[in-house]
């Protein structure tokens, strides 16, 4: 029987396409026809629900003009490290929504001192008041 549950790297390589797509200002449906795929599969890959295979990882990196690579920064080995694999986690559930994604899009082009205005608004939101000191 098929575990339903994606991998923690495949849903951080789909999170990671969604992002330099968004990045690029690039519609799932642009992507998928570039790539030979309907929007529906290019939206699989992102979700992390299947797999890309590395040909097909190959040609979204030339699409997006962006190494390999950078599909897999960040990613921790959730196997000698919980709680670096529950970040993971986290951070792919963010990544996934609408206002993640597009927050993920639109705070880089913020300057340093708007950004850290952001983050320490959002630790208080979230209640991490004394997160913001440290940051």
């Amino acid at each position: 029987m098929a575990n339903p549950t994606p991998h923690p790297v495949d849903l951080h390589v789909g999170s990671r396409i969604r992002l330099r797509r968004k990045m690029a200002s690039i519609s799932q449906s642009q992507l998928g026809e570039a790539l030979g795929l309907t929007f529906q599969q290019l939206q699989k890959y992102e979700r992390g629900s299947n797999r890309i295979s590395a040909s097909k990882l190959h040609a979204v990196a030339l699409h997006l003009q962006t190494p390999i690579a950078w599909f897999f920064e960040g990613l921790a080995d959730p196997a000698t490290d919980d709680e670096a694999g529950q970040r993971l986690a986290d951070m792919h559930g963010f990544l996934s929504s609408p206002e993640g994604a597009e927050l993920a899009v639109a705070l880089p082009r913020l300057p340093p001192r708007q950004r850290r205005q952001v983050l320490a608004l959002v630790k208080s939101l979230a209640g991490l008041d004394d997160l913001a000191q440290s940051a």
